[in-house]
């Protein structure tokens, strides 16, 4: 991977200080620059390790950027992303990582993209994290061995999306490109699915029960945790295709209600096993 000259990080929080602190670890950029709210919380990133330097100014902070990469909640990535490629050299190179990528995709394709000799946008979203939020839970190895999914779009320039998949490659993940919408439904299965099935196991659960639960309980509601704001604008801007996997859901569900309550152990073990097959295909 070519060296970065500067590259900045919009919202220097769990996703951007993994992303500080790889860069730094892997010596991938000469400066990290990070963009934030509060110059206390800048500060205290730059301790951890996630930024040489930090500035409440977005203008200021991208003003010398290559790659600008905006890691705030996904309501604020539009905006963000504007408001750096007003500010951004003209060859630089914007990227996310935000959850959902239709809605937000087609807004900067229509903005940022449409105009002319600017910088140029490609949406990401790398598939790692943590139930917990905050710089000070980065680590340099997020990223390691987990996919990131690029997705560029007939408004992509391939030195941009060849940019941002270096970029990604070079954090250590492996780049899985897809279109806006393919995206979208599929993490609404694998991922905010899980987040509504995790949130509703735990609401339904009584306190005097919390002394009773097992590890079962505890890995499938670990996600339950997460920011509910965050989780909040991940589903609406993601609202059709979650409503189609809770359809989905519904219905898988009611299969093995209907087995259980017919008394059909044959049709109940069958459903049991398919479920077993998927998640042994897994490896993990």
């Amino acid at each position: 991977m070519t060296k970065f000259d500067s590259i900045a990080i919009v919202g220097v929080g769990l996703i951007g200080g993994s992303i500080g602190q790889a860069l730094r670890k892997r010596e991938l950029a000469r400066e990290v620059v990070g963009v934030g709210r509060s110059a206390r919380s800048l500060e205290q990133s730059r301790k951890l390790g996630a930024i040489d330097r930090g500035t409440t100014s977005l203008a200021e902070g991208v003003s010398q950027a290559e790659l600008v990469v905006v890691c705030t909640p996904v309501e604020l990535i539009v905006q963000h992303v504007q408001e750096a490629a007003a500010a951004s050299p003209k060859k630089a190179v914007l990227t996310d990582a935000g959850s959902t990528k239709a809605q937000l995709v087609a807004e900067l394709d229509a903005t940022v993209n449409a105009a002319d000799g600017g910088p140029r946008f490609v949406g990401s979203h790398p598939i790692a994290g943590d139930h917990r939020s905050g710089c000070e839970f980065a680590r340099p190895d997020l990223f390691e061995n987990r996919v990131t999914v690029v997705t560029p779009t007939s408004d992509s320039t391939a030195s941009a999306v060849e940019r941002v998949n270096e970029f990604w490659q070079g954090l250590g993940s492996r780049v899985v490109e897809m279109l806006p919408e393919a995206h979208d439904r599929a993490l609404a299965i694998t991922s905010h699915l899980p987040h509504l099935v995790a949130s509703s196991l735990a609401g339904l659960t009584p306190g005097e029960y919390l002394p009773l639960t097992g590890g079962g309980w505890q890995d499938t509601t670990r996600v339950a945790a997460g920011d509910p704001e965050l989780w909040r604008q991940i589903l609406v801007t993601n609202r059709t295709a979650v409503l189609e996997a809770i359809e989905r859901f519904d219905i898988s569900l009611a299969a093995l209600r209907t087995a259980l309550w017919k008394g059909d152990d044959e049709r109940l073990l069958e459903l049991l096993q398919e479920a077993k097959q998927v998640r042994d295909a897994l490896g993990s």
